[in-house]
């Protein structure tokens, strides 16, 4: 181990990975100043002054099997390279992959055969469905961080070190949001009726979920006129999103935002949502939610025939409970959406215990994954390093 100045090889796959490994970097360098950091990295972790190789969006597909067989031998080119890379002339002291199994667990078992020490941040969803991957984590990751609490119990029956770290995320996001400060950073009236809406950060999200979301919205403004929609975008699918809403005649209608998710979420009285890390985003800022989601037919029975539990959204899953409607694939109808997000925002004034209840689950779910992570995490990484 380079004790002063470890070299620390990282890959993250899409917006909420860069996220995760942006925080992971801060407790790294907080420990080790000198830190070097090169691989596969986002905004986030390139401001924090990480050398990326390929920008994450390279990783950033979508469902189960279909949409990556297009891309699939560029991904495997990818991990090819960068497998020779590291294990070669830039071999790090230490390598780190953040979320995306089906990428980062076969380049962490061949680095590891090779001596490099592993570890996996985001534990794959082994509880929720793929079981049978827990023996591909088993030989690829020396070290697993968790961001949920019962994860390290399962893992180590298993025979793999795993440590709970927190989820970033309940750091980030305050126990109490301002939802005056975000109104008046967006522009919007303190009273007004708000409604965010998510339809994803993949390319391949927004070809399946903008429009029966948006056609739900103009369900949604013919029962409610006055409501406010807004709609946080990320950058490079700004364009798409405007011309999906243009096309149904949404253009001016709904504020479609650049970035400003946490804003957004923190402004409305709920948000229409795609199924995602983002879910655990709204639960997180005490937002009543309708998830939904959409992918192609084929990836989605591939998915089912693996699925472990009743619930997709994490909100669901963490709270062991359909908390919030989850209308997913056929049941996405821009009718049941529609209906769904009204009677959230109907239960304003019909029943308001209701929201009381979600808002106290919610608080609960928050104080739970509150934990220092970037530190946690560190010393988790520094052990495996210390290790003879």
């Amino acid at each position: 181990m380079q004790a002063q100045s470890p070299r620390v090889a990282m890959v993250a796959g899409e917006t909420s990975s860069d996220l995760l490994a942006g925080l992971l970097i801060d407790g790294l360098q907080g420990r080790w100043p000198g830190l070097r950091g090169y691989g596969v990295g986002g905004p986030q972790m390139q401001r924090r002054g990480f050398d990326a190789w390929w920008p994450s969006e390279r990783l950033a597909v979508h469902g189960y099997s279909l949409e990556v067989l297009r891309r699939l031998a560029g991904l495997l080119r990818m991990r090819a390279q960068l497998r020779e890379r590291l294990s070669s002339e830039d071999r790090p002291d230490v390598f780190i992959g953040i979320d995306a199994p089906d990428f980062n667990l076969g380049l962490e078992t061949a680095l590891r055969a090779a001596g490099v020490p592993t570890v996996h941040f985001v534990c794959p969803s082994v509880w929720a469905w793929r079981p049978e991957r827990i023996e591909t984590i088993r030989r690829a990751a020396d070290h697993v961080l968790c961001l949920f609490p019962f994860e390290p119990a399962l893992l180590e029956r298993a025979g793999i070190a795993a440590t709970y770290v927190g989820h970033p995320l309940a750091s980030v996001i305050p126990l109490q949001p301002d939802r005056a400060a975000a109104r008046r950073a967006l522009g919007l009236d303190e009273a007004a009726e708000v409604l965010a809406v998510l339809p994803g950060s993949r390319s391949k999200e927004i070809d399946y979920i903008t429009k029966p979301f948006f056609e739900a919205v103009v369900l949604i403004q013919q029962a409610r006129p006055a409501i406010k929609i807004i709609v946080p975008a990320v950058p490079a699918l700004k364009a798409r999103i405007e011309a999906i809403a243009a096309e149904l005649g949404l253009a001016g209608r709904i504020q479609i935002l650049t970035g400003q998710s946490h804003t957004a979420l923190a402004a409305c009285d709920c948000t229409l949502i795609a199924s995602g890390t983002a879910t655990l985003e709204a639960a997180l800022f005490k937002r009543p939610m309708v998830i939904g989601y959409h992918m192609h037919p084929w990836s989605w029975r591939l998915m089912r025939r693996k699925q472990l539990q009743p619930w997709v959204g994490l909100p669901n899953i963490l709270c062991e409970s359909f908390v919030v409607p989850e209308l997913i694939q056929d049941r996405a109808s821009p009718e049941a959406l529609a209906a769904a997000t009204i009677d959230w925002l109907e239960a304003k004034t019909r029943a308001p215990e209701r929201l009381t209840a979600l808002a106290q689950r919610f608080t609960a779910l928050h104080e739970t994954l509150l934990r220092d992570t970037p530190r946690l995490a560190a010393h988790a990484i520094e052990t495996l390093l210390q290790r003879p």
